[in-house]
């Protein structure tokens, strides 16, 4: 497995990376942003580029190095990911990684930092970050993650190197999930599709059954509405099932943590935990950690719902302009009532939804009420 097998449909930026990876450590710019949308792999591509600055072999070799598996698995000791699941950035996360980004590398011949979702930085907490990225220490690379480099104050965007990946796609993505999860290429292929190009969420239509199920139950939903009474029930199946798949995804993120915690600190399964590691042990499934888990996973879920439900106004738009050969159906499966709905609705009205589904986010994000913003989403859309 290569460094950039996990890389989906951004070859040129491979190779550039690659090139510059393997070139002169003198040359090699010291601050880096690498902007895509949701789930085009910016994460990935940051690591990728990690583990080939760091690895002897420069990620040439069809086989990993140890330093590349280090850097892949986030074990490597001069290699620091920050990621959140909050709202924003903290800025004593942030002055940490400039106390990390001021050593020298242990082992290797950078010290590499990652910071993914950039853009969730308050501007104050960008401030303390400028002066690392403008005047890096001598050993130290920034690799900045945010989908847009407009996502990101001025100030930074101007003092980093920008990369620019694309949205892959259907094809590729449909590829590398038969490659990687070993997907049927019917399976592959739908969920590629269905994911609009969102490698992640592509990943887990064709491993999880019952999201997908969870998906197409929407979209015939949306598509059958008609009275207000079928909105507000239709908004409470969908807040349940975000509710109910978040509680599962963390429990099972919360049980991995703690079979992690006790390999790490050689202990089976059934073995007691010793007092001092006991509260490291009890964090890791605290009450309000795991809620708070669960209203961001239950909040990631209805976005994903979002996305699919502009998909259909998105399918009807392309029906109404004559673009089905360019750019092709999203929701195959339900092209029948597409169309249908395509004769019926004027274009305005297709495009004023498409408006409706963009409110609703911005409510979703601003912390509206999930149900409430569902029921007046839902009402919008009768037709």
């Amino acid at each position: 497995m290569s460094v950039w097998d996990s890389i989906v449909g951004q070859q040129a930026v491979v190779e550039q990376l690659k090139t510059i990876a393997a070139g002169d450590p003198r040359q090699i710019a010291q601050s880096w942003l690498i902007c895509g949308p949701p789930g085009s792999g910016r994460s990935n591509m940051a690591r990728a580029f990690a583990a080939a600055l760091e690895s002897p072999d420069h990620g040439m070799d069809d086989e990993p190095t140890k330093v590349t598996k280090q850097v892949l698995a986030g074990t490597h000791p001069d290699v620091s990911v920050l990621a959140t699941d909050k709202v924003t950035i903290g800025i004593d996360q942030v002055r940490d990684l400039i106390g990390v980004s001021e050593q020298m590398p242990s082992t290797a011949p950078w010290r590499i930092i990652i910071i993914e979702d950039v853009d969730r930085m308050l501007e104050r907490t960008t401030n303390v970050l400028l002066k690392e990225i403008e005047e890096p220490a001598e050993h130290c690379i920034w690799l900045l993650c945010a989908p847009s480099a407009q996502d990101v104050l001025p100030t930074i965007r101007s003092r980093t190197r920008i990369v620019n990946l694309a949205v892959p796609s259907a094809a590729a993505v449909a590829g590398y999930l038969e490659k990687s999860v070993g997907a049927e290429p019917k399976i592959a292929r739908r969920a590629a599709r269905l994911a609009e190009g969102h490698i992640g969420i592509a990943k887990l239509y064709a491993t999880d059954e019952r999201v997908m199920t969870d998906r197409d139950e929407l979209v015939v939903g949306v598509l059958n509405l008609h009275k207000a009474s079928e909105a507000v029930l239709l908004a409470g199946t969908l807040n349940a099932n975000a509710k109910a798949q978040a509680d599962v995804d963390v429990a099972a993120q919360a049980a991995r943590e703690e079979s992690d915690f006790r390999r790490v600190n050689g202990l089976g399964p059934a073995d007691r935990i010793p007092p001092n590691l006991r509260g490291a042990y009890n964090a890791i499934s605290k009450k309000d950690e795991l809620k708070r888990r669960a209203t961001r996973r239950s909040r990631d879920v209805l976005d994903r719902a979002l996305n699919s439900i502009a998909s259909i106004y998105r399918d009807v738009a392309v029906l109404q302009n004559n673009a089905e050969d360019a750019v092709g159906l999203i929701n195959l499966e339900n092209r029948a009532a597409i169309t249908d709905l395509a004769s019926r609705m004027p274009r305005a009205a297709a495009i004023e939804r498409l408006d409706e589904v963009a409110t609703a986010r911005r409510r979703l994000m601003g912390n509206g009420n999930p149900l409430l913003v569902f029921e007046s989403l839902f009402c919008a859309l009768i037709f």
